[in-house]
């Protein structure tokens, strides 16, 4: 038996602390999907402006410039653990900049992935360039990629024409930053906005699906996926994290704040995705690792 850090009342939300590649070694299970945010390694003391303050953007020891080498390694040993606990049906998604993305795609095509799309995702609330001689950094990038060449993926491209006004949705997104309503427990230094967690799980997922963030974080990801009625694990090492993850998952299980979410989500959810709090808290999971 793996101890868990967290488990939701009725185990739709599972936190475990401990290494990803460490974790996933002690259990057989396959995964619906996966979403990853790993380590960018661009904390080597540069700036930003937030709130109209300059401030370090170095977000902790693990975020450090590494050698290529070093980065490469990295990517191929998690990559490899992950994709070993993916069914064979399943997809996985991959956020980064410049700075690693161009490693995670070798990785995944010597792993025998097949890429599907590299997501663009524009902000529409950047932070100034404050040294002027650059462009504005206002783009993120998310690979999407299917564990196998020839197994087919699950794409709901019906709901993503629907939610982009019944057009063909490209692989640009104009979504925002992070908003003041998902720091309440506290903020994460590389927190993802709730509206992109939403909408990748909901192209590549259906209800009850199980979906799995190696490098767990705030818990974005159990919070939209908890929401749309999938399940989640979630690996994380830094208690600061694990103890924010709890207390934004148990914030759900007030209804008033439930609502609230949903509503601020209203126009990137699809009412039919969406469990109330008592239908969610009807039925206790079952949880195979455990």
């Amino acid at each position: 038996m793996i101890p868990s850090y967290y488990k939701s009342p009725n185990n739709d939300f599972t936190l475990i602390q401990g290494d990803c590649v460490e974790t996933l070694s002690k259990f057989n299970f396959g995964f619906d999907m996966v979403f990853a945010d790993p380590p960018y390694f661009l904390s080597g003391g540069g700036i930003s402006c937030q709130s109209g303050k300059v401030v370090c953007v170095d977000k902790g020891e693990w975020d450090k410039p590494t050698t290529s080498e070093e980065m490469d390694a990295f990517n191929l040993r998690w990559l490899t653990s992950v994709r070993e606990h993916m069914k064979e049906d399943a997809t996985i998604w991959i956020s980064g900049t410049h700075h690693n993305i161009f490693s995670v795609q070798q990785q995944l095509l010597k792993l025998g992935f097949k890429i599907l799309n590299v997501i663009t995702w524009a902000k529409t609330n950047p932070p100034p360039n404050i040294s002027c001689r650059y462009f504005t950094y206002s783009t993120e990038f998310i690979i999407w990629a299917r564990k196998s060449q020839k197994k087919p993926h699950y794409f709901n491209y019906e709901l993503m024409k629907k939610l982009n006004g019944d057009k063909q949705m490209t692989d640009v997104w104009q979504l925002p930053a992070i908003g003041k309503w998902e720091k309440s427990c506290g903020k994460h230094p590389t927190q993802k906005p709730l509206s992109l967690l939403v909408r990748l799980i909901q192209a590549s997922t259906k209800n009850n699906a199980w979906i799995l963030d190696p490098f767990s974080g705030s818990a974005t990801t159990g919070i939209a996926a908890n929401l749309l009625g999938r399940r989640y694990l979630g690996l994380e090492l830094e208690e600061d994290f694990l103890s924010m993850s709890r207390a934004r998952r148990e914030e759900l299980e007030n209804i008033t704040i439930f609502n609230n979410y949903l509503e601020r989500l209203a126009k990137h959810i699809q009412s039919s995705d969406v469990l109330s709090i008592s239908e969610s808290t009807d039925v206790i999971y079952d949880v195979p690792w455990l």
